[in-house]
């Protein structure tokens, strides 16, 4: 530390420093070493790794996880509220999905309302967090109740999602609540239909 607060003391850093992250970094690193509690969790159910999830600042992540943040389910066991890897994956913030599992988050966590990561990963189309999900041993066939991830990307008619969760073993037969299976949910007349077709997948 040179003095230099990063907003802390109401002054403006320039040059590289001024940027969010390195400004949330600096104030993190001074809030820790005056006792600052990692884990506070606030009225709203906000922690300071939500707060650093949602502002998309990967480094200050890193730096509450190094210094014992809780995450998943981990907190706040029986809680319904959605973990930080949960929101990360929604949000398409690889970075700290990445810090998140190398921290040990519970990376199928399942959430009765919103499913797994990788279920909201695919529900929202974000495809370097699916990736990362599935690389790094994420189940492709948890999603949101009998709603598998391939469901979801189903009704999104990504063919590019679609083979991606197939080339990685996604089940093509696995039937929803209401007994259909993903291809059942493909919009009508998209070229969805055909990579399915070529995946030997019978239409009903």
């Amino acid at each position: 530390m040179d003095g230099e607060q990063g907003g802390m003391d109401g002054s403006k850093p320039t040059g590289p420093r001024d940027s969010p992250d390195t400004r949330h970094q600096l104030s993190l690193r001074t809030l820790i070493s005056q006792g600052w509690l990692v884990n506070i969790i606030t009225a709203d159910h906000v922690s300071p790794l939500h707060e650093g999830r949602l502002r998309g600042h990967p480094s200050s992540v890193k730096i509450l996880l190094k210094h014992g943040a809780q995450h998943g389910g981990s907190i706040q066991p029986e809680s319904d509220l959605a973990s930080p890897i949960h929101k990360a994956s929604r949000r398409g913030h690889v970075e700290c999905v990445d810090s998140l599992i190398a921290y040990g988050g519970n990376i199928d966590h399942n959430i009765s309302h919103l499913g797994t990561p990788l279920y909201l990963a695919c529900e929202n189309q974000q495809i370097a967090c699916i990736k990362k999900l599935l690389e790094s041993g994420a189940d492709m066939n948890q999603g949101r109740g009998q709603e598998s991830p391939l469901h979801a990307v189903a009704r999104t008619a990504s063919e590019e999602l679609a083979c991606l969760l197939m080339d990685f073993g996604a089940d093509t037969q696995a039937k929803n609540a209401e007994g259909k299976y993903p291809v059942e949910l493909v919009p009508p007349e998209s070229p969805l239909v055909q990579l399915f077709l070529e995946r030997e997948v019978p239409l009903l």
